[in-house]
Order: C-alpha cells, then structure tokens, then sequence
C-alpha cells in the first residue's frame, strides 16, 4: 500500500479546504454586515432623538447684547453666522416691530406678514 494519497482523498480534501474558508468568509461578511446594522440603527437613533429645528432665530451682535438681525429657522446665511440663538414667533415679532433688521434671503418679516 502507498502513503500517497489517492485522487479521490485528494479531492475530498480539497473539498473540505474550501468549504472551511468560505465558511470562514461568510462568517466575516457577517460581522461586517451586523457591523454596519449597528451603525445604521444607531443613526437612525440619533436623528430621531435630535431635537426640531427651532422656526425662527435672533442673530445676537458680537458683545452678544445686540441683536442683529432675525432669520428663519431653515436660513442657510443664519447658519453660517454662528451668532443664532432660537427664538419664538413672538420674540421675531416684537424684534421686527423694534425694526431689527429681517435676513435679506429668508425674509422672515415677509413670511409673517410683517409690512414695512
């Protein structure tokens, strides 16, 4: 009898060569699949528990005592200040009446029927 082995044994052995690294791979892309589940449902956590985005801003002079203009709560130029604050529709009001100047793009003072 030969110690080498016969075709046969060959073949059952390659065989069970690549079912264990494709084992091995799907085990992998599993992980990497409920990896990304976990990101994904922590996402989607996070936007559910971040807060509205306020319907209107006071922007507030740099000494933080002034206040500047007022802006729409979805105003890009408000964002882009940093110096926003939210505020009520009441707040925007009573700061137009006082003729704080109303964002020249969101036009605040036109979305409340605030005429000049």
């Amino acid at each position: 009898m030969s110690d080498t082995p016969s075709k046969l044994e060959l073949l059952h052995f390659a065989r069970r060569v690549v079912v264990q690294q494709a084992t091995a791979a799907l085990a992998q892309i599993d992980g990497w699949i409920a990896q990304e589940e976990r990101r994904e449902a922590e996402r989607r956590r996070g936007e559910e528990m971040r807060p509205a985005a306020p319907e209107w801003l006071i922007q507030y002079g740099l000494n933080k005592s002034n206040i500047d203009a007022v802006h729409a709560g979805d105003c890009w130029a408000a964002r882009k200040s940093g110096r926003c604050r939210p505020a009520s529709r009441q707040q925007v009001l009573e700061a137009l009446a006082r003729h704080v100047k109303a964002c020249e793009f969101c036009r605040p003072d036109t979305v409340l029927g605030v005429l000049e």
